[in-house]
């Protein structure tokens, strides 16, 4: 190699690209159920807006919107079950006591239908409002038991818990509806609705409020 020559630059070896690891595919993700709204009760009386005045019932009586006021007996088994079943069920189970309506459910529910449709012509209230009013004023406070001491029975007033206050009520409107058909000819839903519009109002013509008033006496002279 001549002086003037230069040597020709080596080739290098050209850098190893580095590898980039695949993006990792994202999984699909379902879209969210749609909300579709509750209809209101009976198609016509809105859930919304009614309120509960009586703080010890609050947490007792289920005002949630459903699709149907009919639990088809799936809280028959459960603990304290009455208090996921809704108020308007419950009274219509009430009302299933009487011979005439035993294991009639859908006959029961048509029942207070027709007496809510009622209230709404003649109240111009909502009737859910009316009868969450008359279950307060139908609940009795105190009750009376009964105590042995050695052979001696002596009655003595207790406090009545939510729960049986609220029990005592409906079953008290349904048994006042019941009553009010046996004398002249009066249909059961005409009957039911006149007994939640006494009872809304505290009038003692109502047989629940007349029935929790005579409790309360009671208990009061047992004191």
């Amino acid at each position: 190699m001549s002086p003037d020559e230069k040597p020709s630059p080596v080739a290098s070896a050209p850098a190893p690209t580095p590898e980039i690891p695949p993006t990792p595919t994202a999984a699909p993700v379902a879209p969210p159920l749609p909300k579709f709204p509750f209809p209101p009760l009976f198609g016509k009386f809105p859930f919304e807006g009614v309120e509960v005045h009586d703080p010890g019932l609050k947490a007792y009586l289920y005002l949630d919107p459903v699709y149907a006021p009919h639990s088809e007996g799936r809280l028959a088994q459960k603990p304290f079950g009455q208090t996921q079943m809704h108020l308007v069920e419950r009274l219509a189970n009430n009302l299933m006591r009487s011979g005439k309506f035993t294991g009639k459910k859908s006959k029961a529910l048509r029942v207070v239908r027709e007496a809510f449709e009622q209230l709404g012509r003649e109240q111009k209230v909502n009737p859910l409002q009316l009868l969450v009013d008359a279950v307060e004023n139908a609940a009795p406070r105190e009750e009376v038991t009964r105590l042995q001491f050695g052979g001696i029975s002596v009655p003595r007033a207790v406090d009545a818990s939510p729960s049986r206050r609220l029990a005592v009520a409906l079953r008290n409107l349904a048994q006042g509806a019941i009553q009010a058909t046996k004398g002249p000819q009066v249909s059961i839903s005409s009957a039911l609705a006149r007994e939640i519009a006494l009872a809304a109002k505290g009038d003692p013509q109502s047989y629940a409020v007349a029935r929790k008033e005579e409790v309360e006496r009671v208990a009061q002279s047992a004191r």
